[in-house]
Formats: C-alpha cells, sequence, structure tokens
C-alpha cells in the first residue's frame, strides 16, 4: 500500500510506433512512417539518422571526386566532419527560427481590424539541398484554382530532406493567437533543453569561414601549403564558440522572470495592449499560464500575493468563517465542533494543496461528511447483526465550497488591511518613542485583533487618523512621504480638533467626567467594572468662562469654549470604535428601511407602475427585506432614478437614547450635575446624528451586497438545473446518447403563411440538410381536404433520414400553432423513429415525438461570427434551427460556447440589478461544477472546438490554461494516450502540457477513451478516478477476481501496472466488485495512512462498473409557464387575470369579438361581456382592426388563449398585486393625500382654456360641482370640463342628497380641439348628437328611474344599515314571511341595493341595481319599470333556489 502515497507510480512507456501509418497530405493515401519514433512531430524528430544519411551522401560524393579513399577515412575525421556538420545545420535552424517572421505576424494580424499585410517577400526557409534548389524555388503555393492539379509525381520526387524541411513546423491542428508563445509555457529546465535540442537541429551558417572544399588534384604537400597560407578554419572556434553562447543567452526567456524577454521583433511591439489584453497575450498572461497554480486561484488571489498566513491567522479564519455560514446551515447544535473541522480542512486543501472546489467535492468528500457510530442494540435471536450503524451527515455541499473560497478572499483582505493599520501603529509608535514620548493607544491595541469586518477595521482606521493626526502628519514628513506639496492636507475641521486637543480648550473636555472610550464601554453592556461619570465643582457655563479654559485668540469667550468643547466631545464619541459598535449592533437589530416617495415619484409612480409596490412602504425589518432581495433591488434603483428615497432608521429611537444617557449622566444630585449632564446629552445628540448617517450609510449598502448576492446565488442555481440535464435520449439508447435531430421554426413570421425553416443534423453536429416548407396542413377526408402542399416532402424526409426527435420554437404564439400542426402530422402519418432493441431483443420503433425546444441559445446564436462562419450560407432562422438541434444534442456545450455572452440569458427577474461581474461570477461557477461532473474527453477536445469550450472549465485549468494544453498536445503529436502524459515525458521527448499541481487537479476530470487494443490504454484513464487512487482501483479488481499476491505481480510483469483491471473488464466481471465490503477497506486506509476514503471507493466500485456514467437529469421538457413565457415574453407577474390589457380586434360577430393582445395570445370576448346594453348589436360599437381596452377574466397559458371583457364596470375597476402587509407597513394616510392633490391637478390642467357655449356649462371642478348643484333639485345637471383632456366633458347631475353622479363623455368628430363634438358617447354603449340629446335622453331618463324607484312602496329613505335592521325587525314580528327593499347606494352614485331577507333566520343579503336611461337593470338584465323589476327579482331568487336544491 505504499504506492498509494505516489501520484504516478511509474512513468508511461511508450510503444514503439515504427508501424504506425500516416497519410499523404496531397492524395490522403495511407503510408508507413518512415522517421522513426516520434516522425508526426517535426520538432521532435529524432535527428541521428537523419545525420546518418547526410554523411553518407557526402562521404559518397567525396569518393566520386577523388578526394578521399572511402576505406581509408579514419573515424576521428569523420567524426569532426560530422561534428562540423551538426555546427552548422544547428546555426542555420537557430537563425531561422528567431523571432517572429512577416508570415507569422499577417497570421495573427489577421483577426485586428484594420491590419494592413505586409507585401510579400522571398520565403526565407530556402536551404534545401543543392540537387533540389531550383525545383523547390520554381514551385509555387497552391491556391484554391490549383486544388485538383495532380501532384503526383512532385509529390514522389521529393526527397526525405523536403519533407522533413517542410514539415519541421509544429503541427497545424491547433490554430489559436499562442502558435508563437508555447516555448514560454513549460518549466525552466525542459524549456532550456528544448530550445538547446531545437538549436541543434536549426542552426543556419553565420559565418563565412569554413574549410576549403574544391580541393581536387592537390596532393598532400600542396595542401599543407595551403593551410599555411590560409589556415584550416578553426584557427577563430574559440571566439565563435563564445558568439554562440552569448547568442544563446539573449534568445533564451526566463520564466522566472518575466521582465526578461527575447531579443527581436515581439507582439507589443506590433499590437496594441488593449488587443493583447483581449486575447490573452500580455506578460501577465503567459505568467499565468508558466505559473504551477489553478488560473483561477491565481486570478482570485492576485491582490493578495504578498499576503501569507500564520498558522494562528490560519485558525482564526477557520472560526471566522466557520461563524459566518453556521447561522445558515441549520445543523444540529452538537455538529458545530465537526462543521468548524470541516472548514478548516477545506481551507486546508485550498490554501495548502491548492486544490480547486470540483477537486476537493470529487475526491476529497469524506471530509465534508461527518460519520459516527450509533451502536445498535442487540439482538439475541441474530448475533451476527453488526454492532452498530454509521450515520452520516452532510457538513457542506459544493455551494458551500465556493463560499469558502470567497470568504478566504474576504479573509485576506482583511488580514491585508489589518497588517496595514498595524504597521502605521507601530511606526507612529516608534516615532513618539523617539521624540521622548512614551504614548502608546490603548483603544487602538484593545479594537484592532478584535475587528472581525471591514467596517470595524474602518472604524479603528478612522480613529486612528482622529485621534494621532498630527503624529501621522509627522511620520509622514520623516518618511520622506510628504513631497512636493503632494500629500493631501487634513480637512478644515481636522485641523480645528488638533487645536483643540493641543489648547487650554481640551480641559473643558475631560471636565466631561468621563471618556468616549469609557461611555461607549458603558453601552456595550460588557462584563466588567461600570465606569462612572464624574462631575466638576464648576458649572459648565463658569468652567467655560474660567482663565484656565479661555484660550485667545482662538477661544477668548465662555460659550465659544463650550461649544467647542461639546463638539470635540461629540467628534470623539462619534469617532470611537466601541460605540460605532453599539450603534451598528443596534440598526442590525432594531433597524427598519422605509420608502418615501420624492416630488418626481407622485408624478411618475402611478397605480399601474412596478415601483408602485413600494411607494408608500414603511416599518420594513431588515430580515424582511433579506428574504425578498428583489424588492430592495428595485427600492434602490428607483432612488437611483430620483423616485423615492430609501430611508433607514432605529425603532424606538427615544428608549435607545435614553438608555445611553443613563449610561453617559452622572448619579449625582446637585445643579452643578444637572447642568453637565444637560450638556453631556446635547453632546451626545450631537454624535448621534452623525452616527446615524453613518450607520445608515453603512446598513443600506451592507443590504445591498447580500441582495446582490442572493440574486446572484439564484441565478447559479437556476442555472445549475439547465446545464443539469443530459442530451435528449433517443428511445431504446443509454442516457448520454446523442440523437439525430431535425427541428422546424416559422420565425416571427405567421403561420401559414410565411415559409418554415428546418435543419437536419446529425449526431456528431454536422448540418447534412435543410430547406423550407410552406404548407405543412393535414387533410381531413370526412371534409374531401387534401393535405398540404409539403406534407408528401416532410414524410419523405422523416422516414429518410430516421430522426431521433423533432424539435420545434420560434418567437411568437404561432410558433405553438406550428406544434400543434407536427403533432397532429406525426400522429395522423404514424411517423416513426429509428428502430431499437427491446428487452425481448425484439427490433421495435416508437412514434416521433415533437418538443418545443428552449431557445434562449439559439437566439444569440443565429446572429452570431460563430454561426456565420460555421454555416455562411444559410439563412438566419435556418441558423436557428441549428441551434435548437444542437441544444437538444448537448445543452452544456451550447451554453460553455456562449462565453460571456451567457449573462445575456435571464435567469432572476431581479438580475438587471446586479453587477454583470457578480452574476457572471457566479454562471462560471455552475458550469464548472458541471464540466467537472460530466468530465471532458481530452481527445475529443483537440480536434472539436466546441468540446474544447469546455476546457477552460475543467478544474485546475480556465481559458489560458486550456489553450496551453491544446497547444502542447498537438505539439506532442495531438493524441494523448495516458493522463500521465500530460505532465510530460522527457525521455519520450514530450512537452508537459500543466505542472505537477495543475494536473493533480485535472487529471481525473479530463477522460480518455479506454482501447483494449492499445496496451498502453489504461481503463482508469476513462473514469472519475484519480491517479492518486488507481492503486486502490487495482487492488479492488484484484480482490474482486480473488487474484493472490504472485498472480498479480506475474499478471502485472507481463502486462504492466493496468493488467488487473483490463482483465477484469475483458472477463466482463465488473460486477463482482460489488461483492467487496468497502467499509474494512475504508477503516484499514484510515488506520495505516490517516485517509479518509469511504466516498472515493465508491466512486471506483461505480466506475469500474460504469466509466463516466451519465449522472445528469434527462433532457428537461419545457414547462406550460415556461413555453408561455418564451412565445409571449410574458410572465405570471406581467399578465394575470384582473389586468386591463390592449387588444386589437380581428372579426367581430353579433355574439363573440375575436382578438389578438399586444403579446400574440389569441382573446376572446363572449356575448355577455361585450355590452351591457343587450338591444345595440356588437357590429355597431366595435370594428377590426380597432385597438381597445380589455379586462382578463380567463387566461389559458398552455393554449395560449384568453377570455377578456368589454364591460364599462370591469374596466372601472383596475388591476392592482394584492399584497399581504401588516397594518402599520404601508402609509395609508400619505397615499390618499397624494390622491387628492394629483386630482386637485389634474381638475385644474383639464379645464384650463375650455369654454362651451351652453346654458348648463360651468367650468368647475368635481367637488365645486357637488357644492353646486347641492342646493339645487334632484335631477338638476352641469356640464363642465374633464381632466381626461379636451375631448372629454363631465357632467354631473345630482341624483339625491349629497349623492352626485359624474358621467365621463367622449367626444368623437370634433372641428376643432375647442369644439363640441358632433357624437358624444357615454361608457361606449350610448351614443348622441350633441349636449341637449345627452341630457334629455340619458341624464333626464336616468333621473325619472330615480324618481321612480324612490316613490315606491318598497324603497326605504334610510341607509342600507337601516335598511338590513327594519328586515331583520319585520322578519322577527312575521318569522313565516320573506321581505324585500330598495335603499340608496351612496358609494356608487346611480347604484340601489335591494336588500332581502328569506326568513327569519335566513342571512339579510343585498344586490346591486342599476339605473340606466330608461331601465332599472338587475343581474345585467334590464327592466322598464319598478313593477318588472320586483317580478324580475322574485323570478330571479325562485330561479337560484330551486338550483340550490338540485
Amino acid at each position: 500500500m505504499s504506492a498509494l502515497y505516489d501520484l504516478i507510480q511509474g512513468e508511461a512507456d511508450v510503444g514503439d510506433e515504427s508501424d504506425d501509418e500516416s497519410f499523404d497530405e496531397v492524395t490522403g493515401d495511407p503510408k508507413r512512417n518512415q522517421n522513426g519514433a516520434n516522425g508526426a512531430n517535426g520538432r521532435l524528430d529524432d535527428s541521428s539518422e537523419e545525420e546518418d544519411d547526410d554523411d553518407d551522401e557526402e562521404a559518397a560524393r567525396a569518393v566520386r571526386e577523388g578526394f578521399i579513399v572511402e576505406d581509408e577515412e579514419e573515424p576521428e575525421e569523420r567524426e569532426r566532419r560530422r561534428k562540423e556538420k551538426k555546427k552548422r545545420r544547428r546555426e542555420e535552424r537557430e537563425e531561422e527560427e528567431a523571432g517572429l517572421d512577416e508570415e507569422d505576424l499577417d497570421l495573427i494580424g489577421e483577426a485586428i481590424p484594420g491590419f494592413e499585410r505586409r507585401a510579400p517577400s522571398e520565403p526565407k526557409l530556402k536551404r534545401l539541398k543543392r540537387g533540389h534548389r531550383e525545383e523547390n524555388e520554381e514551385r509555387a503555393p497552391r491556391g484554391v484554382n490549383d486544388i485538383f492539379d495532380s501532384d503526383e509525381e512532385e509529390t514522389a520526387s521529393r526527397t526525405y530532406e523536403d519533407r522533413r524541411q517542410a514539415n519541421r513546423g509544429p503541427p497545424r491542428g491547433l490554430e489559436d493567437e499562442f502558435a508563437d508563445f508555447i516555448e514560454q509555457d513549460f518549466s525552466e529546465g525542459e524549456g532550456r533543453e528544448r530550445e538547446d535540442d531545437d538549436a541543434e537541429v536549426a542552426r543556419t551558417v553565420r559565418r563565412g569561414l569554413g574549410a576549403v572544399k574544391d580541393t581536387a588534384g592537390l596532393d598532400e604537400a600542396a595542401l599543407e601549403d595551403l593551410k599555411e597560407a590560409f589556415g584550416d578554419g578553426g584557427e577563430y572556434d574559440w571566439a565563435l564558440e563564445l558568439q554562440e553562447q552569448e547568442d544563446q543567452e539573449d534568445r533564451r526567456v526566463d520564466l522566472d522572470d518575466p521582465d526578461t524577454v527575447a531579443k527581436g521583433i515581439e507582439l507589443k511591439d506590433v499590437f496594441e495592449p488593449s488587443q493583447l489584453a483581449e486575447r490573452m497575450l500580455t506578460d501577465e498572461d503567459n505568467q499565468i499560464r508558466a505559473v504551477d497554480e489553478p488560473e483561477r486561484f491565481q486570478i482570485a488571489r492576485k491582490p493578495y500575493k504578498h499576503l501569507i498566513l500564520t498558522d494562528e491567522q490560519f485558525k482564526e479564519e477557520s472560526i471566522w468563517i466557520s461563524n459566518l455560514m453556521w447561522p445558515k446551515k441549520r445543523l444540529e447544535p452538537e455538529l458545530r465542533d465537526p462543521f468548524q473541522k470541516a472548514v478548516a480542512k477545506v481551507l486546508e486543501f485550498m490554501i495548502t494543496d491548492e486544490y480547486e472546489v470540483p477537486f476537493i467535492f470529487q475526491h476529497r468528500k469524506d471530509y465534508l461528511i461527518h460519520a459516527a457510530r450509533v451502536a445498535v442494540t442487540p439482538d439475541p435471536y441474530n448475533p451476527s447483526l453488526p454492532q452498530y450503524v454509521v450515520s452520516a451527515e452532510k457538513l457542506l455541499n459544493q455551494s458551500d465550497l465556493w463560499d469558502i473560497f470567497d470568504f478566504d478572499l474576504k479573509f485576506r483582505a482583511l488580514v491585508d488591511k489589518r497588517n496595514v493599520l498595524q504597521r502605521t501603529y507601530d511606526n507612529l509608535k516608534s516615532l513618539s518613542n523617539t521624540q521622548g514620548s512614551n504614548s502608546f493607544d490603548d483603544v487602538f491595541e484593545e479594537m484592532l485583533p478584535t475587528a472581525v469586518t471591514m467596517e470595524e477595521l474602518q472604524d479603528v482606521q478612522d480613529y486612528l487618523h482622529f485621534q494621532h493626526s498630527s503624529r501621522l502628519a509627522d511620520m509622514a514628513i520623516v518618511n520622506g512621504t510628504q513631497t512636493n506639496g503632494n500629500q493631501r492636507r487634513p480637512g478644515a475641521s481636522r485641523m480645528i480638533f488638533e487645536r483643540i486637543r493641543g489648547g487650554k480648550v481640551y480641559g473643558l473636555v475631560r471636565a466631561f467626567g468621563i471618556t468616549a472610550d469609557a461611555f461607549a464601554q458603558n453601552a456595550l453592556k460588557k462584563e466588567g467594572r461600570r465606569q462612572y461619570t464624574e462631575d466638576p465643582s464648576e458649572g459648565p457655563e463658569d468652567m467655560a468662562s474660567s482663565e484656565t479654559i479661555l484660550d485667545p485668540p482662538d477661544y477668548s469667550q465662555g460659550p465659544q469654549c463650550l461649544r467647542a468643547a461639546k463638539a470635540m466631545f461629540a467628534e470623539e464619541i462619534a469617532l470611537s470604535p466601541k460605540m460605532r459598535k453599539v450603534m451598528r449592533q443596534a440598526y442590525y437589530m432594531s433597524g427598519v428601511i422605509e420608502c418615501f416617495r420624492t416630488e418626481k415619484g407622485l408624478r411618475k409612480i402611478d397605480d399601474q407602475h412596478p415601483y408602485y409596490e413600494f411607494k408608500y412602504l414603511r416599518n420594513q425589518q431588515l430580515s424582511d427585506i433579506a428574504r425578498q432581495p428583489d424588492l430592495f433591488l428595485r427600492m434602490l434603483r428607483a432612488e437611483e432614478e430620483g423616485l423615492v428615497d430609501v430611508r433607514v432608521r432605529l425603532q424606538n429611537y427615544d428608549n435607545f437614547k435614553k438608555r445611553l444617557y443613563t449610561d453617559l449622566e452622572s448619579d449625582n444630585f446637585s445643579e452643578v450635575a444637572d447642568a453637565w449632564n444637560r450638556e453631556r446629552r446635547s453632546a451626545l445628540d450631537m454624535a448621534l446624528l452623525k452616527l446615524d448617517k453613518i450607520m445608515a450609510r453603512g446598513v443600506k449598502e451592507n443590504m445591498k451586497t447580500e441582495c446582490e448576492n442572493q440574486v446572484a446565488k439564484a441565478c447559479r442555481e437556476e442555472f445549475l438545473k439547465k446545464l443539469d440535464q443530459a442530451p435528449y435520449k433517443p428511445k431504446g439508447m443509454v442516457l448520454g446518447t446523442i440523437p439525430r435531430v431535425l427541428t422546424l421554426s416559422n420565425g416571427t413570421g405567421t403561420f401559414g403563411r410565411e415559409a418554415i425553416c428546418w435543419a437536419w443534423v446529425e449526431e456528431d453536429g454536422r448540418v447534412l440538410e435543410n430547406g423550407k416548407f410552406l404548407d405543412l396542413s393535414v387533410g381531413d377526408g370526412e371534409k374531401n381536404s387534401k393535405d398540404g402542399a409539403d406534407v408528401a416532402a416532410f414524410e419523405e424526409l422523416v422516414m429518410r433520414r430516421r430522426p431521433d426527435v423533432i424539435g420545434v420554437s420560434g418567437f411568437s404564439a404561432e410558433s405553438k400553432r406550428l406544434y400543434d400542426q407536427l403533432e397532429q402530422l406525426v400522429k395522423q402519418k404514424n411517423l416513426r423513429g429509428a428502430e431499437y432493441e427491446n428487452e425481448d431483443g425484439q427490433d421495435v420503433s416508437d412514434r416521433l415525438e415533437v418538443v418545443i425546444v428552449n431557445d434562449e441559445v439559439a437566439r444569440l446564436y443565429q446572429t452570431s461570427d460563430r454561426a456565420t462562419m460555421e454555416h455562411p450560407g444559410f439563412a438566419p432562422l435556418t441558423k436557428y434551427c441549428v441551434g435548437l438541434a444542437k441544444y437538444l444534442q448537448n445543452p452544456m456545450k451550447e451554453y460553455a460556447s456562449l462565453g460571456r455572452d451567457i449573462v445575456s440569458l435571464s435567469f432572476d427577474p431581479s438580475q438587471r440589478y446586479v453587477p454583470e461581474e457578480k452574476i457572471l461570477k457566479q454562471l462560471e461557477t455552475a458550469m464548472v461544477d458541471m464540466v467537472n461532473l460530466c468530465g471532458v474527453d481530452i481527445n475529443e477536445a483537440v480536434g472539436d472546438s466546441y468540446t474544447a469550450n469546455l476546457l477552460p472549465y475543467v478544474c485546475g485549468l480556465g481559458p489560458r490554461k486550456a489553450t496551453q494544453v491544446l497547444k502542447a498536445i498537438n505539439l506532442n503529436g495531438g493524441v494523448v494516450s495516458t493522463r500521465a502524459e500530460l505532465v510530460g515525458d522527457t525521455d519520450q521527448r514530450r512537452l508537459p502540457a500543466v505542472g505537477p499541481r495543475v494536473w493533480n487537479n485535472c487529471a481525473s476530470f479530463l477522460y480518455i477513451e479506454f482501447d483494449s487494443s492499445e496496451p498502453e490504454s489504461d481503463y482508469l484513464d476513462n473514469t472519475r478516478v484519480h491517479p492518486e487512487d488507481y492503486e486502490l482501483g487495482r487492488k479492488m479488481a484484484a480482490d474482486a477476481l480473488e487474484l493472490d499476491e504472485e498472480d498479480i505481480q506475474a499478471e502485472q510483469q507481463e502486462n504492466g501496472d493496468g493488467a488487473i483491471v483490463r482483465k477484469l473488464i475483458k472477463d466482463e466481471a465488473q460486477e463482482k466488485v460489488n461483492d467487496l465490503i468497502l467499509e474494512e477497506y475504508a477503516e484499514q486506509l484510515e488506520r495505516n495512512f490517516n485517509q479518509r476514503k469511504r466516498a472515493t471507493l465508491e466512486t471506483i466500485r461505480a466506475e469500474l462498473q460504469q466509466p463516466y456514467e451519465e449522472l445528469r437529469r434527462n433532457f428537461a421538457l419545457l414547462s406550460t409557464d415556461e413555453i408561455f413565457t418564451m412565445f409571449t415574453g410574458e410572465t405570471r407577474d406581467s399578465l394575470c387575470l384582473g389586468m386591463i390589457v390592449p387588444m386589437s380586434i380581428k372579426r367581430v360577430n353579433d355574439d363573440q369579438i375575436e382578438g389578438k393582445l399586444d403579446c400574440g395570445v389569441n382573446a376572446t370576448v363572449e356575448a355577455q361581456d361585450i355590452s351591457s346594453r343587450m338591444d345595440v348589436p356588437a357590429k355597431q360599437l366595435y370594428a377590426p382592426h380597432q385597438t381597445i381596452q380589455a379586462k382578463i377574466m380567463d387566461l389559458n397559458r398552455k393554449a395560449l388563449t384568453a377570455k377578456v371583457s368589454l364591460l364599462e364596470e370591469q374596466l372601472r375597476r383596475p388591476y392592482r398585486k394584492e399584497v399581504d402587509r401588516m397594518s402599520d407597513e404601508w402609509d395609508d394616510r400619505q397615499e390618499a393625500k397624494d390622491k387628492d392633490s394629483l386630482q386637485t391637478k389634474q381638475d385644474v390642467a383639464g379645464r384650463t382654456q375650455r369654454v362651451i357655449k351652453h346654458p348648463l356649462f360651468r367650468s368647475f371642478n368635481a367637488a365645486q360641482a357637488e357644492e353646486y348643484l347641492g342646493s339645487q333639485a334632484p335631477g338638476d345637471v352641469i356640464i363642465r370640463p374633464s381632466s381626461k383632456g379636451l375631448d372629454h366633458l363631465a357632467v354631473t347631475w345630482k341624483v339625491s342628497d349629497n349623492v352626485y353622479q359624474h358621467i365621463d363623455v367622449l367626444e368623437l368628430d370634433k372641428e376643432n380641439e375647442f369644439s363640441v363634438g358632433k357624437t358624444l358617447k357615454v361608457g361606449g354603449r350610448y351614443s348622441y348628437s350633441d349636449l341637449d340629446e345627452l341630457i334629455v335622453n340619458h341624464v333626464k331618463a336616468m333621473a325619472r328611474k330615480v324618481d321612480e324607484m324612490m316613490q315606491h312602496e318598497k324603497y326605504q329613505g334610510g341607509s342600507k344599515a337601516d335598511t338590513d335592521r327594519w328586515l331583520t325587525t319585520y322578519t322577527e314580528a312575521n318569522p313565516k314571511r320573506s321581505v324585500y327593499n330598495f335603499c340608496i347606494n351612496p358609494k356608487y352614485p346611480g347604484y340601489f341595493y335591494l336588500c332581502f331577507k328569506a326568513g327569519q333566520h335566513a342571512q339579510v343579503q343585498s344586490w346591486q341595481v342599476k339605473v340606466i336611461p330608461g331601465a332599472f337593470e338587475l343581474q345585467k338584465i334590464p327592466y322598464q319599470d319598478m313593477r318588472a323589476l320586483c317580478n324580475g327579482f322574485k323570478l330571479l331568487f325562485t330561479n337560484k333556489q330551486n338550483e340550490k336544491r338540485r
């Protein structure tokens, strides 16, 4: 088991690749690899064979020229010549690869707007064998027009040297902006070693010295003379070698020093810093790639890189975080200590081990669970039962781990600021000591260590700068920080307080008898001795006027000194850290938030405004606000818009202040004591004014932050739900199988008129077919109607392609009709999906399912650059269909492809009130959680950009390190065989993709598909098992196979470390691991190695049976509300019953009106809801294409239909959201006052400049009209201006004493805005040609009916309460009789109550009777006179009683 501690037991063996097939670049035909194990990668080619070929060729040429004899050449001479050639070749290649050439700059600059491509220059890479030079110079680059040219002969003629030179660059499979920076991404040792290797095969000739080559015909003596005259070319080798070393040092990039850069042209010399930052190509980005630390850790902890926590601070942090998290966990009290230990362990994993959240949650899960043994009562009849059971309690979930990570950053900020304050104080104290003063501050030294929030630290800082401002200024001078007048000068008030502190007036401050700190100590009510206040012998005014206090010229009078002393004492109280703590505690315990409308808000926020919900909100507890984060954020947004004023106040403020008075005042009884107590209270009042402002501001900011965090976390949870869904599961397939999809959409087009676009997408994401349909209507044989023109084509497409699912979506409610039509089409034509094998082994197929697809990603995709690049010829709606199909195939990949655009999606209605970065941060954590739950196939990511989009979210990686990983893999050949390869292998010449720490984080989340035919392939590399636990997995496999030690050793010696697991899979014996008793394994590991692995063992067991099993939920079909919102844009809050909305009329029938709401919902008005005048046809009142106001009476969200009413009485009652509030939480008095004020203003504004020539016209408002008619007879009337505008008039008539009806008259066909309309409409039902007709046929007709009612024998002249009492009295006197009466309804003029009591024991009931011109209306039925009304009432009542009996 000792191997359990090894992260990697051994380096991966790289098999012999000499037999691997490669493919010709032009013909695509397979060819055998000719250049050794790593021939696929030009940078890693073994050059030894190449050098031998070069030497043999040169030796043969020398033999032909007669210079040397092949057999007589000395080995030493040959070795020397080989070294010289190797040296020349290294120099040539080094010069070729130094810096960025023009071609590289052009490639990088293509994405930069306005970048001008350099003029083509002569190719640099021209050094080929002399025999092929002309041939290669004549060969031109192939363009698009040459794509079908035959190059077989040219390809065949290319020598091995040509191919090697052409393939020298890195593989081009990865196209990104980091292509020239990969050498900076590796460790220093490996990077330099690789650079040296590259230089050995890449150096160019840089000097003209060398041995004489053409020596044919010269004898030995001549050669000696030649050497003496010209030398042998080696005289200056020592100087050249020194020059080479200097050049090599200049080219080398030291990763440990980011300021060291390569000589020559660089990206920052060409592009703007903003462009480099956007593409993550800055020096800082390169540093992040190079450092072996999780990228998210580096970015988050960047401000605190200099901070190193001590052991004591680490313990303090665990307690600090536990205290913050514990109140929200709601765990049992006895779990407090295990919870704190779990938090401390998580911090250790994050800080010491640098493990990211997914790693901790997946591989350290045992530390997040509290397991306790619970004894079991022994069973005498079954002694074999266990003596205990294990009770497990989950202490921390994955969201908690992210909270701990955030709290760690906050704690670092806290410690950093605390350290700065401590250093400032230490310097201050040392400066004071050097000046001979032994002063130090007890308050500071007491409060700094106890400050646990940034607010408390700020309090300590404010106190320090107030109490020692002069010393801090002196310290700044001593330290040289106050130079050139750039030091900020203290405020005037601060300078005044310093003069007071340094003068005689401060004696009056001391005379208050208690210090600000002592008073605050009393207010805190902590344990300890109370600080008592001492009174001076003199009164405050006498002492202030004494010579010991007066300090001319500034303070030459007693009252002036007293005011200054009170101000000083108040400032000391306000800046006391303890006093601020007292106030902060009081505000958070008893503070309330209230909302007051501004003058602008009075006008802007009406009954239908979204801010009306809090316009008059009062007395909201902070705990209540915390449960409604959206409400508070909207309040703050309204405050920003100047509509309301959000205030924080302290409940029972007077009582709180009285308690503080007792802590400050003295207990003495004398005139002097009373005088000083008055001054103390006055000073405290001054301090409280300042403290109230500070506390209110702090509470609002903290509540805002807390509410923003809650909304952001709500967005995270909603995003997790969207991510936690597997691809749509085809029938008969396992969960996780990618479906073949056919998607259709009519966009915003009208159903049946506009084209329907469709796209067919294979399971690998390729769009193989797309097109348009116009008519998919299904015929009806009974009605002899034929199928639509495109039904046959649609049926043929489905039969030919056999999709697994049909997806539908769109931008309007019309798409719901397309969905209904497709369902009908599939059902009638019996269209079925692909066949699959059922449990009985039979091939079956099911009817195709038509689903409505969430289109939030597809809407962004259709207009994205990515869609244009992938499908340049597609119409936008076709791209939209492609986006729908890809969402069905893998929602997580589609969300990952959005990048930062993810914040444009709606996860919570209140997210628009939260900063975008805060939302993005939470959404990123959700994506990280889900990507690591599912894992990423690293080899698939290399070749598929959609899968590569997931890599930045893998544990330990990020956008920078993800590109580094892909680049390194491509340089290593483009394929990863084992997880161990990711950390590199110097023996196999493999570059590291990540460092050990990052690899430790990401290894288990990057899986490699197991291939039983490959000896190197390890089954565990295809599982969620971490390499650190491979030994456990192999041990479990061996135990499941019941192998002994000898069998295990033999199997591993023959087939490697993974042989046991391979044998388990080969024998299909995975089920045997279920027989293992993992509890014993876990106990042994914890006992022997102090490792808690119980949950890890369960993971291993599951992975051995089903590697990387799909753990996400089934694809989530949209709910009715989600479909309604997607098609209409309306939610349950924005469209609900009772709302009055515009409706556009489509058709008008006598018994029904059909229309459509603005959101696309089809609306219907039934006959009884059209008009209260049954004798007027609907066509006379309304016409098609007319837009009218309608009230929603019923809403079918599934069918996207509504029933609405046009009745006047319904429209008169506007919708108002019902909110459950306490009686003191809404200011009804202010609301009523504001409504009256607005009404008055509207009345004044509405009647300005309106004068009508009519004897009954008066320029009155409603109140004036009622006052005028008060002395008139019932039925009298006046005409007056309307507040609704110049196209309205108001008619007020007296119904009865103190009862007046105001009638709104709409004027139509006006010649100008001041004239009376030729058509006058009342209530949308009654039309008149002039005012006289309206008064006679409308007002007077109703007045006659009112008079008829009041003259009837059944009419009671009193109030309704009087009538109810009369009815009760009558039935008591006549128990067997029923009785009814009428009385006026003064609240609704023009209405009467019909009150009745059906027997002695029945309840008094009442129906409304409305007076209309010439009739009475009861239960929407008109009656011409009182007799008919009474008979109608009796009939209606009898019918209702009969219905009840049934």
